[in-house]
């Protein structure tokens, strides 16, 4: 286990870095081939685990550790230490032997007994460290505490039940392709295979319990996809008729796209900016029979790619922090700052005001972002209506996290 942790403990300082978890993740596994599924699933555990917990889980170093530690390595050994023996079944001595093992190891110096005395003392202490955590409101929710401000200026009736989403696990939702089947007749198929759900709007499932996707019934063939209730909406909102031109900017990995193609017989352009995350859309679209005009593009710089001809619909999924998806991607947490939102701000308006030109008269955008933070969605909205006089909102929503889906923000835009 001592090999699991190692390689936990480099992702931490890897996301501390800079690196998101999830290419973290996929680095430490390359790395490691050796992994069996069980060890590769704890390794994702402890990586994930930890940094959703991981304001708490500091304080409790603060707490336990008078003087800053000499090597950034030791700090993490017991970070995901105090994480296996708070959230976790592993045995106590084993999680106090493997991380003193491991600090001995990778670190410069005899620590051995300061590991051991730490973890001790965290055993002894647990409840008191726990009561105190409560009081502290960054290790309480476990969130930065620029973040939890943020919230409650923009929420103030709704701030805690949203940390509190974020401090929890997704949901795995489907989408089922309506021109395959609809969701009764789908849930059938999933109670046959000995999986539970239940049926949401607009054709999507809710599984009692997360799966693999090869034990999804007709996934390999199209039959159902993967999705978020709330990035589903996406395609609802469209308002899509048969025979439109539809574009897609920021399509990557997706889903967006093949919910579009599977709702109308429309004709979609799907860009991203980066070629391999291209791919990807590519490849859904081939698993669920469905073609789309591809390009690695600039959204925002349409003189490279546009072929002059407007579109009727535009979805304009612009770059964004992400804050709505925070339980699937623990470590935006860490890695945001509040300084983002300005230069997020700029490239929202920028690329809004890029593809704006591209939509026909009477066409409609949909202006749409993973984030709760009204800096990215409301104020970009309400300059966007300033610059724009040909510009009307028909409507627009914030969805927060909740147990049935993610954070997301839409805003249908009508040109007058």
């Amino acid at each position: 286990m001592h090999h699991i942790q190692q390689l936990a403990a480099n992702i931490l300082l890897r996301v501390e870095s800079g690196t998101n978890l999830t290419e973290a993740l996929a680095e430490a596994q390359r790395k490691a081939p050796e992994l069996t599924p069980s060890e590769r699933g704890a390794l994702q555990d402890l990586a994930y685990g930890s940094l959703r917990h991981l304001a708490r889980l500091r304080f409790y170093l603060r707490q336990l550790v008078a003087k800053p530690l000499p090597e950034p390595v030791l700090e993490r050994v017991l970070i995901v230490a105090f994480y296996q023996l708070s959230h976790t079944r592993a045995a106590e001595y084993a999680v106090v032997n493997e991380a003193v093992t491991l600090a001995s190891r990778l670190a410069k110096g005899n620590f051995k007994g300061l590991v051991n005395g730490v973890l001790r003392n965290f055993l002894r202490q647990r409840a008191a460290l726990e009561r105190a955590a409560e009081k502290d409101i960054e290790a309480s929710f476990n969130h930065p505490l620029w973040w939890i401000k943020g919230l409650q200026r923009a929420y103030p009736d709704a701030w805690q039940a949203v940390l509190d989403a974020d401090n929890g696990h997704p949901p795995m939702t489907l989408r089922v392709n309506r021109r395959h089947g609809d969701a009764a007749t789908y849930l059938e198929r999933l109670r046959a295979a000995g999986l539970d759900g239940e049926a949401l709007d607009g054709g999507s499932i809710t599984l009692a319990r997360p799966v693999n996707v090869r034990d999804l019934p007709g996934f390999a063939d199209g039959e159902v996809s993967v999705q978020d209730w709330g990035a589903q909406q996406a395609a609802h909102w469209l308002d899509l008729r048969a025979g439109q031109r539809v574009l897609d900017a920021c399509a990557a990995p997706g889903g967006k796209t093949g919910h579009i193609l599977e709702s109308a017989d429309v004709e979609v352009t799907a860009l991203d900016i980066d070629e391999q995350r291209l791919q990807r859309v590519a490849d859904n679209l081939e698993r669920i029979g469905a073609t789309a005009r591809l390009h690695a593009a600039d959204a925002g710089q349409p003189d490279g790619w546009w072929d002059g001809r407007p579109f009727d619909r535009i979805l304009a999924d612009v770059p964004c922090s992400a804050s709505g998806v925070v339980r699937r991607h623990p470590d935006i947490k860490w890695l945001r700052r509040p300084g983002d939102f300005a230069a997020l701000g700029v490239q929202q308006a920028a690329m809004a005001d890029a593809l704006w030109p591209l939509l026909a008269s009477g066409g409609k955008m949909l202006y749409a972002t993973c984030s709760i933070f009204p800096e990215e969605n409301q104020q970009q909205l309400d300059s966007f209506l300033n610059r724009h006089a040909d510009a009307a909102c028909l409507r627009q929503e914030q969805l927060l996290p909740c147990e049935r889906h993610d954070g997301f923000y839409y805003a249908l835009l009508e040109k007058r």
